[in-house]
């Protein structure tokens, strides 16, 4: 054994070990079967469960004692990542394992099996014929007989690509893109999967609550990829120009929206738009949706001081409903003052003594006599909450669902295939197709029938197995 021939065995061994033991089984259906189902399960998992709150949220939601389902706590939820399923390095492995296997089955079996489609294939043997789907054989002798070069014209007609290799043998086929369909099917989820791993490496997620007529800048990241940071841009703001909400006249809420105003460095506005409910605000891959509402503060004079803008916190209710409440002294030295409450926006406050009394219900506007002074209610500030979102990945799985609808349009072809011998006086027709068999069949007889222009009278033989 040569010294060349002796370094080229561990590299011919390992070529030979992933040709005939790791491809096979990397390109195994079931395999990727199993794999599909994973993802589709893990999927659900993070739909089903919270995605990036805080661990306080699980302990409350998923405790211990008793155990969701007997085993799922809040422990398991952070130890195994199902607070972040799509970013965690088991779920990246699946979609890249799966992907792996994709693109191995391209090019092991799809791309073969297309190479071999567009190969040209003469019979030149009566015998063949036998084998196909539906064939028949005609003597050449008889009158009434189209010849092959008319067979040629017949089938161009049918929209088949012929190609013929002497006199006596010939091949069509047609609908060739139905084998490219399977192909741009894997190349479709593929790049689905790439789309995915983007933006759960560069993607992120934050809520903000914001009052009206406040500007913010995006901080409260609550869910974030390792390279999203490039994702927060600084370099403009947002202003809630004014936030709003139409009530059905039962009092319910019908809508809450948000007008709002994208900000440069300078306060420049740069973008503009009032959000709501499935109508977000879109600026540089960065999307605000409107969420949440809530209460901010209020605006009150006490006799004929300056506004005061009292900030108001929600209260506990035990699920009762939604309160925000404040405190308001009606004297210098603290001693006395007043609870403001509201539920909504409607404008209509209460207010409360120190024992917990309601002294008097005032709207927007109005005014009301406690505790010796004068207290006017000017206006209830409300806040939008907002999630906001940057997806990077979100254009290139588009992409990839865009290739899967046209892939499913290209399967829709069937590849027909047509083969054609004259031998010893005798003209033998067959054909195959991959896909709507009867109709294929209703075809290839209108084409028997054109060659022979009484319907068995030159015909020997007319072989179905449809």
């Amino acid at each position: 054994m040569t010294l060349e021939e002796s370094s080229q065995t561990p590299l011919t061994a390992f070529t030979n070990f992933i040709r005939k033991e790791f491809l096979p089984v990397l390109t195994d259906l079931r395999l990727a079967i199993i794999l599909l189902l994973a993802i589709a399960i893990f999927s659900i998992t993070g739909t089903v469960i919270e995605q990036g709150q805080s661990i306080a949220f699980y302990q409350e939601n998923y405790p211990e004692n008793p155990a969701l389902f007997g085993f799922l706590t809040w422990k398991v939820v952070i130890i195994l990542g199902l607070d972040h399923v799509y970013r965690t390095w088991w779920f990246l492995a699946l979609l890249i394992f799966f992907g792996t296997s994709l693109i191995a089955c391209t090019f092991t079996r799809q791309l073969p099996a297309l190479k071999a489609a567009r190969r040209w294939k003469f019979y030149d043997k009566p015998q063949k014929f036998q084998k196909l789907a539906l064939s028949a054989e005609f003597d050449v002798d008889k009158d009434n007989f189209t010849s092959i070069q008319n067979l040629t014209e017949i089938l161009q007609k049918r929209r088949y690509k012929v190609f013929q290799q002497d006199a006596n043998k010939l091949y069509a086929r047609k609908g060739i893109i139905g084998r490219i369909g399977p192909i741009i099917v894997h190349i479709g989820i593929v790049v689905i999967l790439l789309g995915s791993i983007l933006g759960a490496m560069t993607g992120f997620m934050a809520q903000e609550m914001v009052a009206s007529g406040e500007t913010f800048q995006i901080k409260n990241i609550i869910d974030a990829g390792p390279w999203a940071a490039p994702q927060v841009t600084k370099d403009w703001s947002v202003k809630v120009n004014r936030f709003w909400i139409d009530y059905t006249s039962s009092g319910g809420i019908d809508q809450f929206y948000s007008d709002m105003s994208v900000l440069d460095r300078e306060g420049k506005e740069v973008d503009k738009d009032t959000i709501y409910v499935n109508h977000p605000l879109r600026h540089k891959g960065v999307t605000l949706y409107q969420t949440d509402w809530g209460i901010a503060a209020v605006k009150v004079r006490v006799n004929k001081s300056p506004i005061f803008k009292l900030p108001m916190a929600q209260l506990d209710t035990g699920g009762k409903g939604r309160l925000w409440g404040t405190w308001i002294p009606t004297k210098p030295d603290l001693s006395e003052g007043v609870s403001l409450l509201a539920k909504d926006l409607q404008g209509t406050v209460l207010i409360y003594d120190t024992q917990g009394k309601l002294i008097n219900t005032v709207r927007e506007g109005m005014s009301a006599e406690v505790n010796g002074v004068t207290l006017k209610i000017l206006e209830v500030v409300g806040s939008t909450g907002l999630q906001i979102k940057a997806d990077p990945g979100i254009p290139v799985v588009y992409a990839g669902f865009a290739l899967l609808m046209m892939a499913v349009v290209m399967s829709y072809f069937s590849h027909s295939q047509v083969w054609v011998l004259q031998q010893e006086g005798n003209l033998y027709i067959g054909g195959k197709t991959n896909r709507a068999q009867v109709a294929f069949e209703g075809e290839m007889i209108e084409v028997f029938e054109q060659v022979s222009q009484s319907k068995g009278e030159a015909t020997k033989s007319l072989v179905s197995s449809l």
